[in-house]
């Protein structure tokens, strides 16, 4: 209980310093960006990691004297991974806060119930966690809605061509989520296994709630399937690898990035480390000069953050850090805080060379993905530290 308190209390510490990142003598003399994120609840430990790449990379840049001759001001709301008080949230921001930019968190229902929001007030919207194709393919003809992060129309692609590379799959089954981000990855993986000419056992989908999903797992093994495809957050996520633990089914797991997202070593037990999952960043082997400095940066600002097993989740640092200097660059493109120029502005980025990658005109009118598929890797947990997979 006690553990728990000094958890809580640090994260409502967190989440406090994160609400002030800057302290303005008015709010003339800053320019708002608002995040709306899960900062409670199982993904708390990703939405401290936003928090904490967006809090860098705003330090960076009111250190070199802001944008537009002001500085940088983070508003955080936590959306509790519920989509209505997602848009609640980002009402506020925008009406309230008077934001230029809102960046978005981690659960695909939430970012999908905020879309329309963005794009009916004329407020772009960067994600940086949330993977749902239709996010950022949303069929808007004014579309202000970016991502720096995963999309899982090509993440279900390297999960088929890792699989195949990796395991030889003959027929793999699905166990996905019960949400919109559950179905999004259902389209994906069916087109990325069609496109190989391979079947599928079966899919099978499984609640937040659930605490058994041995029904639905045995229905695959008696599909035959010689590997399973797992799309869920930490917690039931959790849920699916001990009921394979229960079941005695020792069975490739090649699964989306969610088991990232926070407690999974501790409440999946041992055989969490089997599961491979994707990321697009991590601090593990060589860094490049651009990930020491942040990592030294990052030390320095948290001080509880000593060795690689504390950046966990790492992606969430990283989509976050370079989103937020895609939309410093955005906004000093166009030269104003007007919604409409600063879309335009995303569209004039020429070149950054940011923490994941170097950007070369990272966004067009046909594709507000900054990141592709040939930005991804596979990892797997050792010893509580995310550890890249080296084939």
């Amino acid at each position: 209980m006690a553990a728990s308190i000094r958890s809580l209390s640090r994260r409502a510490l967190l989440l406090g310093a994160a609400l002030l990142v800057s302290l303005p003598a008015s709010a003339e003399d800053t320019i708002k960006f608002g995040l709306v994120a899960a900062m409670s609840g199982q993904s708390a430990k990703s939405g401290e990691a936003i928090v904490r790449g967006l809090s860098l990379a705003m330090d960076e840049i009111n250190a070199q004297g802001g944008v537009l001759g002001k500085k940088l001001e983070l508003v955080v709301r936590d959306d509790e991974s519920n989509p209505a008080k997602g848009v609640v949230a980002a009402r506020e921001l925008v009406q309230r806060e008077k934001v230029a930019a809102m960046f978005g968190g981690l659960d695909t229902p939430v970012s999908m119930a905020i879309v329309p929001f963005a794009n009916q007030n004329k407020v772009p919207f960067i994600g940086v966690w949330a993977a749902g194709t239709a996010i950022t393919r949303n069929g808007a003809a004014d579309n202000y809605v970016f991502r720096v992060s995963a999309v899982d129309a090509l993440v279900d692609k390297a999960l088929v061509d890792y699989a195949v590379k990796k395991y030889a799959i003959k027929k793999p089954g699905m166990i996905l989520i019960n949400n919109p981000w559950g179905e999004s990855n259902e389209g994906g993986l069916k087109a990325a296994l069609a496109d190989k000419g391979l079947p599928f056992a079966g899919v099978e989908k499984f609640q937040d709630a659930d605490v058994d999903v041995v029904p639905q797992l045995a229905r695959l093994k008696e599909a035959g399937a010689d590997a399973l495809f797992l799309v869920a957050n930490v917690a039931p996520a959790s849920q699916v690898v001990k009921s394979l633990d229960r079941m005695g089914w020792n069975v490739p797991v090649i699964s989306h990035w969610g088991p990232a997202g926070g407690r999974f070593t501790e409440l999946a037990g041992p055989s969490a480390a089997k599961v491979h999952f994707i990321q697009t960043f991590s601090f593990a082997g060589t860094m490049s000069p651009k990930a020491e400095a942040v990592f030294a940066a990052l030390k320095k600002k948290y001080p509880e953050v000593k060795t690689l097993a504390d950046v966990t989740p790492a992606v969430g640092i990283a989509n976050a850090y370079d989103a937020m200097h895609l939309t410093a660059l955005a906004v000093a493109k166009a030269g104003s805080t007007d919604g409409t120029k600063v879309r335009d502005g995303f569209l004039a980025i020429d070149h950054y060379d940011g923490l994941i990658k170097s950007y070369d005109k990272p966004f067009s009118g046909e594709n507000h993905d900054a990141l592709s598929a040939g930005d991804y890797i596979f990892t797997h947990f050792v010893d509580g530290e995310i550890v890249p997979l080296t084939n």
